[in-house]
């Protein structure tokens, strides 16, 4: 496999909610695409690591309690694009729901999670800055890896 850059990456948003954890339920969804987006970090599955320590030997490792993680998505503020609305809506502090998230890369492999919008600051920074906004996204379920074709 050859490496390249993430350049063309998309993130997007729906408020609807798969059938299944699969390919398929997240496949049956509509999805809107975040315009804006400068970066998205590293996100995925971190185990707890549970130590033990017996008096007669080497500590013993064991994985503990799963984190899904969480990602924080910086984006040129653009108020009327569809999808930083549907992200202004999941960041709402009454709102509790789960949404539905899919990022592509530029090979075309997708990686599908539901998870809920924590927040949506503002900067608007000094003269020379783009005003940006970012949220905090934590990730609730494992992350569905789609191939590219």
């Amino acid at each position: 496999m050859a490496s390249t850059t993430s350049a063309g990456t998309r993130i997007a948003i729906t408020a609807g909610i798969p059938a299944s954890q699969t390919k398929a339920g997240y496949e049956a969804l509509t999805f809107t695409t975040v315009s804006g987006v400068e970066s998205i970090p590293a996100f995925g599955a971190q185990t707890t690591v549970n130590t033990f320590q017996p008096l007669d030997g080497p500590q013993e490792k064991h994985k503990g309690p799963t984190n899904y993680g969480s990602i924080q998505i910086p984006m040129a503020l653009d108020s009327r694009d569809a999808g930083q609305n549907l992200v202004r809506a999941a960041a709402a502090p009454t709102n509790n729901a789960q949404y539905a998230y899919r990022v592509t890369y530029p090979d075309g492999a997708v990686r599908y999670f539901l998870g809920r919008a924590f927040g949506l600051q503002e900067t608007p920074g000094s003269a020379t800055n783009v005003l940006m906004q970012t949220t905090t996204v934590e990730i609730n379920t494992d992350i569905v890896r789609v191939d590219p074709a």
